[in-house]
């Protein structure tokens, strides 16, 4: 997997050299040449998803459109070619706006494409792809949501411009999200067959919340939108003329001549600028912090020490505050954290990362993958009355003894006689093969998911919410493959044999209710999954056993795209 390395740390060299593609004969950027913190980090806008009738709140109706437009990433880089989110073409951001809803209102959304015939960024068709003459597909998934199958963002539910073509499981031009869960973190994004990796990277992404007064407010944390903040952080690597640069040589180009393992960019993104800066007053914020970088891993940390309050993970909030001063954030995983810059000693801090790409035995970071954005502290001091309770929500505790089945998820790397990366399964099946995992609603299972790869795979299941109940290390994990590729079995090759005394113990501030966590390569990791939601209710309030279904799939969106997704229905 040596080879494999390599091929990433040419891709994020910061050496010039001339690249062809449909730039033509353009030089890569040296992101060494741009100054960094000198972007002031931007406010996404916000468009709420409900509405006021008679001084009071209502379920909402939006129209957001993606449009092929551009966007300024750093003050000294010309305007990036995107595709973005927007009520309007004038209205456009990366990230799109963020949705506020509130909790049991529903909100619908009318989903419009606006893309051209075809995309500016190189996709491979020897993956399973989305294809039509008739423009660039796209679906929207919400992340984190509870909602039907046909609101869920299935990856063949595609539609085009105009609708002009749609994919097989396309049923509605309108998505309805009830809204009904507990309040929390949410966050949209595309999910075309094939297509998830280019189209996040083009700047389809954006933040959705929930929110809910009577359950938030007694809580008294900061809030507002100058001190509750999101905080979405992705890379990108440019071309000198500002455009987005994706290599479009694939690690095995006579097997799939474009596509490649993992995509990392040098420039740390944040809001949509480049390592940009943010002055803050002596008190407590709050960052809702999303990474939504394609395979990057993020572990953050302050430069002057200072620590972070964590008070949700995903979707949840947790049942109370936990503090560290290090922390690793996965692809498409969220933290919701507090900063408390009054015990700051110092008047400037750098939110850094030391995350190896790839996670977690991979190139380290260095002095411009490492910098995320600078936070300037003033001296005045302000009046605070947010606090940190010493108790958040309450959740249903997790109870292992409810589960009435336990299933073995297994995680595969294909590799070429070269060893390199060919495709990635679950269960030795490709997305496309028939539904295996067919949940009860209103029941949990236990899930055993087994990593055979040298990779951490952020696993997230559509709809339910699961818990971490343990990740024990294994031995002797190739004699253990072997078996596996043979047979797909766990059971029959003898798992328990292979697994050791030595677990990893589940950091406190992701001991809660997830949707995604991160399975540690050469390891079995147990969780309870929720096949019902987290209040009182025993069923959602839709059937979710209509069609399309949902899915569960690695979010390391290179991985996603080239079939490591697995459809999952469930039944009544």
């Amino acid at each position: 997997m040596e080879k494999k390395h390599l091929i990433f740390l040419l891709q994020i060299s910061t050496l010039l050299f001339v690249a062809l593609s449909d730039n033509g004969d353009v030089d890569l950027l040296d992101p060494s040449t741009l100054d960094m913190f000198v972007d002031e980090l931007p406010q996404m806008p916000t468009i709420l998803g409900f509405e006021m009738e008679n001084g009071k709140p209502v379920a909402g109706d939006l129209t957001i459109g993606m449009y092929d437009t551009t966007w300024k990433f750093h003050r000294d880089l010309a305007p990036t070619r995107v595709f973005a989110y927007g009520t309007s073409k004038e209205c456009i951001s990366v990230p799109g706006p963020t949705i506020q809803a509130l909790q049991g209102l529903p909100t619908n959304v009318t989903w419009l494409n606006f893309l051209p015939t075809q995309h500016f960024l190189p996709w491979d068709p020897t993956i399973p792809t989305a294809t039509s003459s008739f423009g660039v597909p796209t679906v929207v998934h919400l992340h984190g949501g509870e909602q039907s199958p046909t609101s869920d963002g299935n990856s063949l539910a595609w539609f085009t411009s105009s609708f002009a073509s749609t994919g097989p499981h396309f049923s509605s031009k309108v998505y309805s999200y009830p809204n009904s869960q507990l309040p929390g973190n949410l966050w949209y994004h595309d999910h075309a067959l094939g297509l998830t990796r280019i189209n996040l990277l083009a700047g389809l992404i954006g933040t959705y919340q929930v929110s809910s007064p009577p359950l938030e407010d007694p809580l008294s944390l900061p809030c507002g939108p100058e001190f509750d903040r999101h905080l979405v952080i992705f890379d990108r690597d440019f071309y000198a003329n500002g455009s987005i640069y994706m290599n479009s040589t694939g690690n095995n180009p006579s097997i799939h001549p474009e596509w490649q393992p993992e995509y990392f960019g040098p420039a740390i993104i944040v809001n949509g600028k480049a390592w940009p800066f943010m002055t803050v007053y002596r008190r407590k914020y709050r960052f809702r912090i999303l990474n939504a970088c394609n395979a990057r891993f993020l572990g953050l940390y302050l430069s002057n020490g200072l620590h972070f309050t964590h008070i949700g993970s995903d979707s949840n909030y947790l049942s109370k505050p936990v503090t560290s001063k290090h922390f690793v954030l996965a692809p498409s995983e969220i933290t919701d954290i507090i900063i408390d810059f009054s015990l700051s000693k110092t008047d400037t801090i750098i939110l850094q990362n030391d995350a190896n790409f790839p996670y977690p035995d991979g190139d380290s970071t260095d002095n411009i993958t490492g910098m995320v954005m600078k936070f300037i502290v003033k001296n005045d001091k302000v009046y605070d009355s947010s606090r940190i309770p010493p108790y958040l929500l309450h959740y249903p505790t997790p109870n292992p003894f409810e589960s009435v089945k336990t299933r073995y998820i297994t995680l595969y790397e294909y590799e070429s006689d070269t060893g390199e990366p060919t495709h990635l399964f679950l269960n030795a099946k490709s997305f496309l093969d028939s539904v295996t995992e067919t949940p009860k609603e209103g029941t949990s299972e236990i899930w055993n998911i087994i990593n055979l790869t040298e990779d951490n795979h952020p696993i997230h299941i559509h709809l339910a919410a699961f818990t971490v109940l343990e990740q024990r290390n294994m031995s002797d994990v190739e004699t253990f493959r072997s078996c596996m590729i043979e047979f797909n079995d766990a059971l029959k090759c003898n798992l328990s044999d292979y697994l050791t005394k030595k677990t990893f113990p589940v950091p406190k501030y992701e001991a809660g209710w997830k949707n995604v966590f991160k399975m540690r390569p050469g390891c079995e990791t147990k969780i309870l999954v929720r096949f019902k939601p987290l209040g009182l209710e025993e069923r959602f309030g839709f059937d979710v056993t209509a069609e399309p279904g949902y899915v569960y799939h690695c979010h390391i969106l290179d991985h996603e795209d080239n079939e490591m997704m697995r459809p999952m229905k469930l039944v009544h």
